[in-house]
């Protein structure tokens, strides 16, 4: 099953979080040049709140890469990531639906976590098209991936939704979930696509 995105528009945890964590990783300073190169200083003073035009997350990312080096990107790319399922499980998604979760078998917990988050893939997808498919392994998979555009590399590059997937997963459904990422449009592959195992 899948759903088209409606063009342009993130959540702002992929530029908010990033800004959260990368001072402990590379310092203020580096942080502060980073956000200025990517245009995008203004965020640090007054982090969005709104959902934000996609090109910015795109190019923060893709800045991220170009200025440290694959290794640190994918690392704060990571806490990022875990930080934003943290504010999810703490502000998006119900408590009570949370309890219930964690109390239903795994794969049925898993579809309904899948339903949720197809419901609001468009929050985090922007135009990309997002699937995600029950199974073992679950597989959810971004085309048009909004992080990957402009962007080439050796290895899988897509570590913050990686993160916020696995997250998710430990906490709802299985505390072995583990996430990879299988294929990335910045690899040259068709889709990055994730699977999900327990």
């Amino acid at each position: 099953m899948s759903a088209v995105l409606p063009a342009g528009r993130i959540g702002p945890n992929a530029i908010t979080r990033l800004a959260e964590v990368l001072p402990a990783l590379v310092g203020s300073q580096a942080t502060h040049r980073l956000f200025e190169h990517a245009g995008l200083a203004a965020y640090l003073a007054s982090p969005p709140e709104q959902m934000v035009d996609e090109t910015e997350v795109t190019r923060l990312h893709r800045t991220l890469r170009a200025e440290f080096g694959p290794a640190m990107a994918a690392e704060a790319a990571r806490h990022a990531g875990l930080r934003t399922a943290d504010y999810l499980l703490a502000n998006r998604i119900p408590k009570p639906v949370q309890a219930l979760l964690k109390v239903l078998p795994a794969p049925l917990a898993a579809r309904v976590l899948l339903s949720a988050i197809r419901r609001h893939a468009w929050t985090f997808a922007g135009s990309g098209t997002f699937t995600a498919v029950a199974g073992q392994p679950v597989v959810l998979t971004i085309r048009n991936n909004p992080l990957c555009k402009g962007l080439s590399a050796d290895a899988p590059a897509c570590d913050f939704y990686a993160a916020v997937f696995e997250r998710l997963f430990r906490v709802l459904v299985h505390p072995r979930a583990t996430v990879t990422e299988t294929a990335c449009e910045a690899c040259g592959d068709a889709e990055c696509r994730f699977e999900l195992r327990w």
